[in-house]
């Protein structure tokens, strides 16, 4: 009996022996895959960086094709493309900025991103003002747009570089939009027409008043009588409902080109990581030739179909002889420019220059 007794103690002994030695063994392994995954484990932690929200400032309406067929599709598309790192939310219809300062407001960081107008800030941006000089010929805004941002790339502008800009869009040519028929010279005599920036010098060198508004404000103006006209893109007439407040549309494509800029805070851009950046940059490129430097011109022929068929506008065509006439009364403006930016220091022959060759070229591929 007690050889058995024996013998159960001694077998009994090992065994805690035995599993202390496993315990021991399944701990080192924990401490060693614990060890081997935690640079892993730091590295998703350091991916899950909360989102960068961008503020985008823009004067259109939230129904105009700017906010619905670039503006959101746009952001979207950043988001995706950062892997949902950037988000953009637009403040359409200034509802963050005025038109009339949102480039400001972007430099200030009151919005991280704007589009509005360069001619909004007169005198501000004289390099740019030479895209918007009559007598310089755009088929479409496809044409007007691509010499606008390969010509800002090319002179590279000293005005623009407080902010980080990611393309500039156009309107095209433009039309003038009034409450009596505008036929001649004679007829503009003295008319009180809403106009902004190298477009207000034009009208006023025609002989017209020209009332420094921005297009938000132009129906008001026109409905309460403070202006008989406007100068602007056909687009207007249904996407700022201009057709209700006029009755004429005279087609002048050789006096108007607005310039929109598309920018954002220098500081918050320069933030981004490289990575981020290049990302932007690719839907910038994308976007800007897929989408933003035709989007007039879809626009332009639509709403002009619109207010002739469905609010019975009249269409005036200038005879070769008067457009002749108009087209020799601005010739002036270029020289002028010239003169005026020549002594700001800036190569205003070659500005202009410049310009009317990328108009060339692209009018040629673009008709």
């Amino acid at each position: 009996m007690k050889k058995n007794v024996a013998h159960r103690g001694k077998g009994f002994g090992k065994r805690p022996l035995a599993l202390l030695l496993v315990m021991m063994l399944l701990a080192t392994l924990a401490g060693c895959a614990k060890t081997e995954t935690k640079p892993e484990q730091a590295k998703q932690e350091e991916k899950k960086v909360a989102p960068v929200e961008l503020k985008l400032a823009h004067f259109w309406p939230a129904t105009h094709p700017a906010e619905l067929e670039l503006v959101q599709p746009w952001a979207q598309d950043i988001e995706k493309a950062t892997n949902g790192q950037v988000k953009i939310t637009s403040y359409p219809a200034e509802t963050l900025l005025k038109a009339t300062d949102v480039y400001d407001g972007v430099v200030k960081g009151i919005a991280d991103i704007g589009i509005s107008c360069f001619a909004y800030s007169k005198g501000r941006f004289p390099v740019c003002e030479v895209f918007e000089l009559p007598g310089t010929s755009y088929n479409n805004s496809k044409v007007a747009s691509k010499v606008a941002w390969e010509g800002i790339q090319q002179l590279n502008p000293k005005e623009v570089q407080d902010t980080h800009l990611l393309m500039v869009i156009t309107t095209g040519p433009g039309d003038i939009y009034s409450k009596t028929p505008v036929k001649t010279l004679a007829d503009l005599k003295g008319m009180a027409i809403r106009a902004t920036g190298i477009s207000a010098k034009t009208l006023q060198t025609l002989g017209a008043n020209p009332v420094n508004l921005p297009q938000s404000e132009a129906w008001e103006a026109l409905s309460k009588g403070m202006v008989k006209g406007n100068l602007g893109p056909d687009e207007v007439l249904k996407g700022w409902k201009q057709a209700e407040v006029t009755k004429y549309i005279t087609k002048a494509p050789f006096l108007y080109n607005t310039l929109f800029f598309v920018t954002m805070n220098k500081d918050k851009w320069n933030a981004l990581d490289p990575e981020i950046q290049k990302a932007i940059e690719g839907v910038n490129q994308k976007y800007f030739e897929e989408v933003a430097m035709g989007l007039w011109d879809k626009q332009n022929a639509d709403a002009l179909k619109w207010a002739v068929d469905e609010k019975g506008m009249e269409v005036i065509n200038l005879s070769d002889a008067e457009a002749s006439k108009w087209k020799e009364t601005v010739a002036p403006i270029q020289q002028e420019y010239i003169a005026t930016v020549n002594k700001q220091g800036l190569k205003g022959e070659e500005i202009v220059a410049k310009v009317k060759a990328l108009a060339d070229q692209y009018n040629q591929q673009y008709k």
